[in-house]
């Protein structure tokens, strides 16, 4: 170790640079084996917990049969000490009625035995079924490499300890489009591009949800990240250099969710241990499993490209075809917002969409939670993720809270540059990251009461591209 006393020259920097690297390891070390084991806490609890609904069963079963073993017992013992007390003389025979009720109380403790039996049984079913169904449905996600959550970009990680981040991306290839989508095919638009990307907070005391939106043309420095292959949902070995002044999408599009999650994290200093990637082309499939979602449209909604996408005003329950066409519009005519009016839309249709899949009629009706839940796993892929986090997801985006749930716009300047680009505020946008690390009310709202534009389905925040015009 340096001493802070010795002359400062150039191998005391060098040996000080090494104490602080070794520092850091250390801290990293530490938290990751501390995270470690909470894994393995929560896992001996989700093990457990079929033998304790056994074990439960079987003891209320056996208090509720205990009572009329008792009294069989009752009624037997008094013929027991009869034979004791006159053992030198001949019991009197019983009386067909005593015959009766003796053998009724014998078949039913029997009876109560084999209930007690049948029910440990269906209950051990039951629980492994569920067990079973949950192992099966998390099977179907694909997992595909994209976190890196020992970052040195990651800021004052132990205020970020439990908090869920979760970067979401639409991913918007033209693989399996049909005509009726009107978006082109393969051949003429290929790899896929991050045509979505939010991210969405949840801290560790689960008393809010904060999703960021990041418009496509932001403009960004792109790391340096290894090249993806969409086509086979893996990375190869080609390094692709870092660049500067391009678009956002571009880093998925280049390096797929690993280059993206890296941006993200060297922007926002958060830690994100989730990547719920989404491909549009199965988008319908989950829209169509509950039966389509409801969405208020102010005024018919015609897109350039797209066509019309929906023709009725007010609350319009939509699916399908529709459904991908409203969250992909960016073409609205009469919209100047393009990016920031889709955006718009796809917080709401996302809001209205999670609260759908968490309603009570969706989760009381098995076969609609089970298309939809298969459709999503289907169109889904990413690291870290399976039922278990996706319905912490859900049970935050909701908005059934909207008090509770801010949807946003990471802060820019709300007009493009000469390249086309979207131009982020960065002081504006580091102090809204740096409220969520810290777990603090977000810049411009009253941690008791957001004003009326921050709430869920509206769009905007504080520090979105509106207030910052």
């Amino acid at each position: 170790m340096t001493d802070e006393m010795e002359p400062i020259d150039d191998s005391t920097m060098v040996r000080r640079k090494i104490d602080n690297t070794l520092a850091r390891f250390s801290a990293a070390h530490d938290q990751l084996e501390a995270e470690e084991a909470k894994r393995k806490q929560r896992l001996e609890k989700l093990t457990a917990r079929p033998a304790q609904l056994l074990e439960q069963t079987r003891t209320r079963l056996q208090r509720v049969v205990g009572p009329a073993k008792d009294a069989a017992t009752r009624m037997v013992a008094p013929a027991e000490a009869v034979e004791e007390a006159q053992s030198a003389e001949e019991v009197a025979p019983q009386t067909r009625l005593q015959e009766k009720k003796q053998r009724h109380n014998e078949r039913t403790v029997r009876i109560g035995r084999i209930t007690v039996v049948v029910l440990a049984v269906l209950v051990f079913l039951g629980t492994g079924a569920a067990w079973g169904t949950k192992t099966w449905f998390n099977s179907k996600f694909t997992q595909i490499a994209a976190l890196d959550e020992n970052s040195t970009d990651i800021q004052n990680a132990n205020a970020q300890l439990g908090d869920e981040n979760f970067i979401i991306a639409g991913s918007d290839t033209r693989a399996g489009a049909t005509a009726e989508e009107n978006v082109g095919s393969a051949d003429d638009v290929e790899g896929a591009r991050s045509d979505t990307v939010m991210l969405a907070h949840i801290p560790a005391d689960r008393k809010r949800a904060v999703v960021i939106s990041f418009p496509r043309d932001l403009e960004i420095s792109r790391p340096a990240c290894e090249r993806f292959d969409s086509a086979k949902n893996d990375y190869t070995s080609e390094l692709v250099p870092a660049a500067t002044k391009v678009k956002l999408n571009t880093a998925y599009a280049v390096g797929g969710p690993r280059c993206l999650t890296k941006w993200v994290q060297q922007l926002t200093g958060m830690k994100i241990n989730h990547f719920v990637g989404i491909d549009f082309s199965g988008f319908k499939d989950m829209v169509d499993a509950v039966q389509g979602v409801t969405v208020h449209v102010d005024s018919p909604i015609k897109d350039s490209v797209l066509g019309m996408v929906v023709s009725q005003t007010g609350d319009v329950t939509i699916s399908g075809d529709q459904a991908l066409s409203f969250v992909r519009a960016r073409h609205v005519i009469g919209d100047p917002t393009s990016d920031y009016g889709r955006i718009k839309r796809q917080q709401e249709f996302i809001s209205a969409l999670m609260a759908k899949v968490m309603s009570h009629g969706v989760l009381t009706n098995p076969t609609q939670l089970s298309d939809f839940v298969t459709a999503f796993a289907k169109s889904t892929f990413g690291d870290n993720i399976g039922v278990d986090q996706m319905l912490t997801l859900a049970q935050s985006m909701k908005g059934l809270d909207p008090s509770k749930v801010n949807f946003m716009t990471v802060p820019t300047t709300g007009e493009s540059n000469s390249r086309g680009n979207e131009v982020l505020l960065e002081s504006k946008a580091k102090a809204v990251f740096q409220a969520l690390i810290d777990n603090t009310a977000l810049p411009g709202t009253a941690p008791a009461s957001p004003p009326p534009e921050n709430q869920a389905g509206n769009g905007t925040a504080a520090g979105s591209h509106q207030s910052d015009q």
